[in-house]
């Protein structure tokens, strides 16, 4: 440090504040581990966006349970748009499938049509249905 009126070197004025800088064995351990476990939620990540929802999907039934992510079959039965927000609402083998409008918004749905749909069992005004989360979760298979 210099002094103010002649810029001449006096030393530290805090003595040991260089030795806040320096990181002790304990610190460096738990850096180490706080960078190896986000190295391991980052593959993890990694990994299972890859895998995708499939190895986690079970067959819909009338035992599924609210938040189980389920994937069901049929025909549409019935489609309409809700008054608020413009939501599609299919109805699949006598069960409503929920599909907000960010979805609903690409895809066009013709009663009559097969289709397979995946996502979260939920309960909404008394009545059980499928809400689904992302346009992939929506299989319409192609007509010949």
């Amino acid at each position: 440090m210099l002094t103010p009126l002649t810029y001449q070197p006096v030393g530290h004025l805090f003595p040991g504040s260089q030795e806040i800088y320096m990181l002790g064995r304990q610190e460096l351990l738990a850096i180490a581990l706080l960078l190896s476990v986000a190295g391991m939620v980052i593959a993890s990540h990694l990994v299972l966006e890859q895998i995708g929802k499939r190895p986690f999907v079970t067959d819909y039934s009338e035992h599924s349970e609210n938040g189980d992510l389920v994937r069901m079959s049929g025909t549409i039965e019935r489609a309409i748009l809700t008054k608020n927000g413009g939501h599609c609402i299919l109805t699949v083998n006598n069960l409503s499938v929920f599909i907000p409008n960010r979805i609903a918004a690409d895809t066009t749905f013709t009663l009559g049509t097969n289709i397979t749909v995946t996502g979260i069992v939920q309960t909404y005004g008394g009545e059980r249905e499928i809400a689904v989360q992302s346009a992939s979760d929506i299989v319409i298979p192609e007509r010949k």
